[in-house]
């Protein structure tokens, strides 16, 4: 099973809207110990499973053969046939799955599919990993909505700029790149128009690798504010951009963001902003499972004010930088007493470079 898991973890930020999977076939040889025959793990949606590729590389050795799988194989036909179909007929003897998949169409019932065929299940093996692992795909699947991550970079004092703006940078280079590693993984990062009013900012992803992977930019952006000269509706840019507004924007500026090739959403309303259910709702009908959002304090703010945080990426600099009127990362209304602050669980601390990196969870998704 941890074979599996390392397996599945090489499909990380290219398998979306499909959870990453890794799968191990094992026969036991002559000599009664039991040998690796088959192994994969799901490259992207719409290409085959890991336990297709596991028992396509076992071939005949399958039969009779032992699977460990990260999930609980699918039972229905979607991008790709079923799996338990295969599994029933290359004459897999047993089935070890970490978890059940959240995914209603299956949940369970693969196991019962393969079990009623008189295959032997076994679940549970690691199943606290397999469900950090997928930690996107089950809030998605489940929720309906995007995995959504709040990202900020603040000095020691809790600064993300001077007095007079200036933001460039707040952390030091590993940091950026960790950034830019996170960015290939998500489908969409999001940002408030003021970031690109003030910044300009591509929100491309800028690693030395090919195959790199650019997120869906999304800006909330309630008037049409969004010059368009703005680096991020340049027609040459990799990837997509999306303005989400509400109906208070101009007709001609919403136009004129599209002739510049950006895709423009009206959504509704709240308290004259757009209303941050309906702009996660939409993107996650579009199979937008997880969502970066990198600021400004506004918008993190309104994402914290409305508990629609699930996990929290804080990178602390060792520098002071001052000033009474030196922004802060997360504004809106905020907690009214310490008792109400959100308080983060499964902390996770480490240092990125000269940085310190502070990871944690609001919720109990994966619990």
């Amino acid at each position: 099973m941890e074979r599996a898991l390392r397996l599945a973890e090489r499909g990380r930020g290219r398998t979306s809207p499909n959870p990453m999977v890794g799968a191990v076939l094992v026969q036991e040889g002559a000599d009664g110990v039991l040998k690796v025959v088959g192994e994969g793990f799901h490259h992207r949606a719409g290409e085959p499973h890991a336990e297709i590729l596991a028992l396509r590389q076992a071939d005949q050795r399958a039969r009779g053969a032992i699977l460990y799988v990260n999930l609980e194989p699918c039972c229905h036909a979607g991008r790709t046939p079923p799996c338990t179909q295969a599994l029933i007929a290359a004459g897999v003897a047993e089935v070890h799955m970490a978890m059940l998949d959240p995914n209603p169409r299956v949940a369970g019932r693969g196991r019962a599919e393969l079990e009623a065929a008189g295959i032997r299940t076994v679940l549970g093996e690691r199943e606290a990993r397999a469900r950090a692992l997928n930690e996107v795909f089950v809030h998605w699947i489940t929720a309906g909505r995007p995995f959504v991550i709040a990202k900020f970079a603040a000095s020691l004092d809790g600064k993300i700029a001077t007095r007079t703006g200036d933001a460039r940078w707040i952390t030091g280079p590993e940091a950026r790149r960790h950034t830019h590693r996170l960015r290939d993984q998500v489908d969409g990062i999001l940002v408030g128009v003021n970031t690109v009013i003030a910044d300009d900012p591509a929100l491309t992803t800028r690693l030395e690798q090919t195959n790199v992977r650019h997120p869906l930019r999304i800006v909330l952006d309630s008037a049409g504010r969004t010059p368009l000269t703005a680096r991020l509706l340049d027609p040459a840019l990799p990837g997509r951009t999306l303005v989400a507004t509400t109906g208070a924007i101009p007709a001609e500026i919403r136009q004129a963001l599209m002739d510049r090739g950006a895709q423009v959403w009206v959504l509704p309303a709240r308290k004259g902003r757009v209303d941050l259910e309906s702009l996660l709702g939409e993107l996650g009908q579009r199979e937008i499972t997880s969502l970066l959002v990198e600021g400004g304090g506004t918008v993190l703010g309104s994402f914290f004010d409305r508990g629609l945080v699930n996990k929290v990426l804080a990178f602390v600099a060792p520098l002071i930088v001052g000033g009474r009127d030196a922004p802060t990362p997360v504004q809106g209304a905020g907690a009214t007493c310490l008792a109400d602050a959100w308080r983060l669980d499964r902390v996770q601390i480490r240092q990125v470079g000269e940085d310190v990196l502070i990871e944690g969870y609001l919720g109990r998704e994966i619990a």
